[in-house]
């Protein structure tokens, strides 16, 4: 295992086989990682609560222009629902 494979697990993605369902996937992934050192330097006192809460607003609203450019939970004549 390398250290990149240690540090930044991905765990096998199970759902529907699309492409837009796989980088997603990614997406969210990385987002629980950052989430997740952000929240430890939070704890830890190496950054103020206010900066943790800028820090993870930003990647949350990164992560929702992902899900709207990658069309997540629209069927294929652009409506929201499920398929």
């Amino acid at each position: 295992m390398d250290k990149e494979s240690f540090l930044l697990p991905r765990a096998r993605y199970r759902g529907q086989v699309k492409p837009e369902n796989l980088v997603f996937n990614a997406n969210l992934q990385e987002f629980s990682q950052r989430v997740s050192y952000i929240s430890s330097l939070e704890t830890s006192g190496k950054i103020s609560p206010e900066q943790s809460y800028q820090q993870i607003k930003a990647l949350w609203e990164g992560l929702k222009h992902s899900h709207k450019q990658l069309g997540i939970g629209r069927s294929s004549f652009g409506e929201e629902g499920q398929e």
